[in-house]
């Protein structure tokens, strides 16, 4: 692993609501959100606008960057290292469908955070094995649109295989559930929803 994360890790992934014909309004409602996580010392910011164009991500994530750079937030961006490293963001978050983990890691500087989604054992080993420096998994509770949940025994059991990596639940997470994620043996967790409530961001001690 080449970069240490204080547990525990919270991770805030951005809503995914950005588009290029929206860009003003939305690029200036993450940088609200971003403002406060760094304020709160949230440990890792993933810039997930799927449905911006390469440029308007680029210019999102430059934008981004600024205000993390001189913080403890590291910053990543969905499945494009390619826009990460250009824009010095800290790394790139990987999907099932992006890159695989070992060709980034073989092609980006060995600072590169490179994070890993994974929905079953076997994809989170193969991430760790193939040079991840977190996985998160997930969804552990149920979540719309994200299939059956994987539960807090298997969060625990990929834990307890990974260990010492840091293993980041996903899924169904809210400030009831989140305490039950770090006993399972969490690293940390992530969410959308919640962690985009300004209100609930500067209330999130575990």
């Amino acid at each position: 692993m080449n970069f240490r994360f204080e547990k525990p890790i919270i991770y805030l992934i951005t809503t995914g609501e950005a588009t290029d014909a929206n860009f003003f309004a939305a690029q200036s409602k993450i940088l609200d959100i971003v403002h406060i996580a760094v304020e709160e010392k949230v440990s890792l910011i993933q810039i997930r606008e799927k449905r911006l164009s390469a440029r308007m991500l680029f210019e999102l994530t430059i934008s981004v960057a600024e205000i993390t750079r001189r913080s403890e937030t590291r910053l990543v961006v969905n499945d494009r290292a390619d826009i990460a490293l250009a824009a010095k963001a800290d790394g790139v978050h990987l999907a099932a469908n992006s890159l695989p983990v070992d060709v980034v890691r073989r092609n980006f500087t060995k600072d590169f955070i490179i994070g890993a989604s994974t929905h079953t054992a076997d994809a989170a080993e193969k991430a760790a094995r193939d040079g991840a420096d977190f996985v998160v998994f997930g969804p552990v509770f149920k979540t719309p649109g994200k299939g059956e949940p994987v539960g807090l025994e298997a969060l625990s059991e990929v834990c307890e295989k990974l260990n010492p990596l840091p293993v980041i639940g996903l899924g169904g997470i809210d400030g009831t559930r989140k305490q039950s994620v770090l006993d399972a043996g969490g690293a940390g967790f992530a969410a959308i929803r919640y962690l985009n409530d300004p209100e609930k961001l500067r209330d999130i001690a575990p």
